[in-house]
This record gives structure tokens, sequence and C-alpha cells, in this order.
């Protein structure tokens, strides 16, 4: 992992930032788009949250130490950073983002939430945001209890949040909703402009 701090100015044109409530399926949507599309440069974030079952360091996040994120953070080494559900923190690497806009001329993804959202578009104002909704809260409830991986305390704390998160669509460019992961794909490979 390349901590390095990129200081150059990013070509904010070709960033496209994707987020939307915990639950919805950004993962699963990105994963899909990249089977699709494995030329596809997605940035991957680090986080101070342990890694679940099936992640691996590196390819899904950089799993970091409280320790680490502060340091990274003094270097101003994060494009956005954010503290998720009181929990844990996850920010996008400059460093990542830059070496990957270095190694194509199509578009970087942006995998995050709200808040790290909100802080790029004041950081990259010519990047395009995609919120990615489920079809309604019911199914985002059904998802989040269907992943297993929360405490009860740690889903309710999803849903107030993802409530919040749902009010903040209209701050976005583009709206995909996750009626299936396939069909969301397709959707945001269409916005991303290589579908």
């Amino acid at each position: 992992m390349n901590l390095e701090s990129e200081m150059q100015p990013l070509d904010a044109g070709r960033v496209y930032v994707l987020a939307g409530p915990s639950g919805v399926g950004k993962g699963t949507v990105v994963k899909e788009l990249k089977r699709l599309h494995p030329d596809l440069q997605v940035a991957i974030s680090a986080t101070t949250r342990h890694c679940r079952p099936g992640e691996e360091d590196g390819v899904d996040y950089h799993f970091v130490t409280a320790e680490q994120f502060d340091e990274i953070l003094s270097q101003d080494g994060f494009l956005e950073w954010a503290e998720v559900h009181g929990l844990n923190r996850y920010g996008t690497l400059r460093s990542d983002v830059a070496a990957r806009l270095a190694q194509t001329d199509g578009p970087v993804l942006l995998e995050i939430d709200l808040a790290g959202a909100r802080q790029i578009k004041k950081s990259c104002p010519g990047a395009k945001f995609v919120f990615l909704s489920p079809p309604s809260m019911e199914e985002l409830c059904a998802r989040l209890f269907g992943r297993g991986t929360e405490t009860e305390a740690e889903r309710e704390r999803r849903m107030q949040t993802a409530q919040v998160e749902m009010a903040a669509r209209d701050e976005f460019d583009y709206v995909v909703v996750n009626n299936t992961v396939e069909q969301a794909a397709r959707e945001l490979a269409s916005v991303l402009g290589i579908g």
C-alpha cells in the first residue's frame, strides 16, 4: 500500500463517486461492474474496521490500525475520510486515486459513504456523483438483516443512518436504483461511459 500523499491536481472530471445507504449493495454492484468491465479502475478505501470473512487486504480494503490511519491523516493522505456509525473510520487514499488516474484514460470509481461524497464534492468539484438507491426502505431493511454480520444495535444504527442518507439523494448527479445487481451494474456502466 502506497501511503505517500500525492499532491498534484487530480483530473476530477474522470473521478466518479458512488455512494448510497449502508446495505444497498454498493460493493456487490461494483464487483459485477468489474466482472463486466475488468479494466475499470476502482479506488480501494482504507479502513480501521476488521476484515470480514472472504475479504482480502489490498483487494477489498486497505485494512489499517487506528494509529496508521492517524498517520495518513496527519500527512494529508486522504481525499476524504469519515467515521461511520460511530465505530470505524474509512478513507480514500489520495495516492491510490492519483495512481489509478495515471493508469487509464477512462474513469476512476470511488465507492464511499455520504459523508465522504460530500467531502469529495468540496475537494474535487469536477467529480461526478452517483447515488445507489434501494427499491424501497423495506427492501433495504431486509438486505441489512440478511447480511448477518452486524449486531442488533449496529443494524438499528445503520437503519437510522440509511434514512438520513436516503434524504440526500437529490445532492447527486445520477441515481441508480438497485432492483437487481445486473441491472444496476449496467446502468452504472452507462453513467461511467463504459457500457
